[in-house]
């Protein structure tokens, strides 16, 4: 039996005793609204958190192809202290633009950072390199970015291929032919006994093979040659094995969101360890072809609450691994592009 069939047995024989991921949405956090926009041309598109009251912002990039927009304001040494939205998009470096289709909207509606007797509005972005899943020439642009907008609400998302999780793909280490689909997930934890929440949004777009962070089993990844289970993508580059080098083919992006109120430095650190969150589920990841970047907004509604910034970054690992997770089983499968999806290359080979 192969280590990937092997892996599918031993995830039936567990499925019934595993604690259900979490459940809820980036949008349980007071005073974030999350839109989509998915081109109907092909795989790709784009997913905004609005932030209509504005909210103080960290930011922390990990990968080493990172494609990023207005990250520097960020700083904590840098004087803007609040952002109206993070934009989340396909379409490598010519996704950036769908920022500033955002910034339309925002400054139709007037808000943004007062300047005179107009407003400019805080848009840091990130983007994922899905050009090589369909038409290189379709990518999401401003328009995309201003109808993500105009669907933005508050009310629970939908997941897997949509928005920015649209043309994500993973385990690409071996080559395009051997990768499988990726997607868009979110989730949410609500602290018991108190009012802190934690939410979480990542396209998972990864080189690496993606883990089930319940069991610590490949979910999705490099594919055997032979169509039936996964190579483990890891254990062949221990064994020495030759593989094919990516360039430029990945990154997954995502953003934290809490309601405890904290200023940059802190939502950096925030952001810092909520990247022990891919480690745990994206296996390798920060490598030379991922751009990995997230995002960390506090939105301070919890107000009069002075948060613990450790135990606030450890709940925002944890968060984004289950929505990792879950972007993955959420995603359905693109045969046109010879791109399984969980659902249908492990979940049903273990049902």
């Amino acid at each position: 039996m192969s280590a990937g069939m092997a892996n599918a047995a031993q995830t039936k024989e567990t499925a019934m005793e595993l604690t259900p991921l979490l459940g809820g949405s980036i949008v349980d956090v007071p005073g974030i609204k999350l839109g989509h926009h998915t081109l109907s041309t092909r795989p790709t598109g784009c997913s905004v958190l609005l932030c209509e009251e504005g909210a103080t912002a960290g930011v922390d990039v990990r990968g080493s192809a990172p494609g990023t927009r207005e990250t520097d304001l960020l700083d904590p040494i840098n004087m803007v202290d609040r952002v109206h939205a993070i934009m989340l998009s396909g379409g490598s470096a010519y996704g950036l633009d769908a920022a500033s289709g955002v910034m339309r909207y925002l400054e139709e509606n007037k808000i943004g950072f007062k300047i005179g007797n107009g407003v400019v509005p805080i848009v840091p972005a990130a983007i994922l390199m899905d050009l090589g899943v369909g038409d290189f020439s379709i990518r999401p642009d401003a328009e995309a970015g201003y109808q993500a907008c105009l669907a933005a609400n508050a009310t629970e998302s939908a997941e897997g291929n949509i928005g920015a999780g649209a043309g994500a793909t993973v385990g690409k280490m071996f080559g395009p032919n051997f990768s499988m689909k990726g997607g868009l997930g979110t989730a949410s934890y609500k602290v018991p006994g108190t009012e802190v929440v934690v939410g979480a949004i990542v396209a998972v777009n990864a080189v690496g093979d993606v883990y089930d962070p319940r069991t610590n089993q490949i979910i999705a990844g490099a594919r055997n040659e032979d169509g039936n289970g996964f190579r483990d993508t890891v254990g062949a580059i221990m064994n020495g094995r030759n593989v094919v080098k990516a360039v430029g083919a990945n990154t997954t992006i995502g953003a934290i969101a809490t309601n405890v109120p904290f200023n940059k430095a802190q939502l950096k650190k925030i952001a810092e360890m909520a990247h022990d969150g891919f480690a745990r589920s994206i296996n390798p990841i920060h490598t030379m072809s991922d751009g990995d970047t997230i995002f960390a907004v506090s939105t301070g509604k919890l107000e009069g609450v002075e948060g613990n910034v450790t135990a606030i970054g450890t709940i925002a690992a944890f968060v984004m691994a289950q929505a990792i997770a879950r972007a993955i089983m959420a995603a359905e499968s693109l045969t046109e592009y010879n791109l399984p999806a969980w659902r249908d290359y492990v979940a049903k080979a273990s049902n």
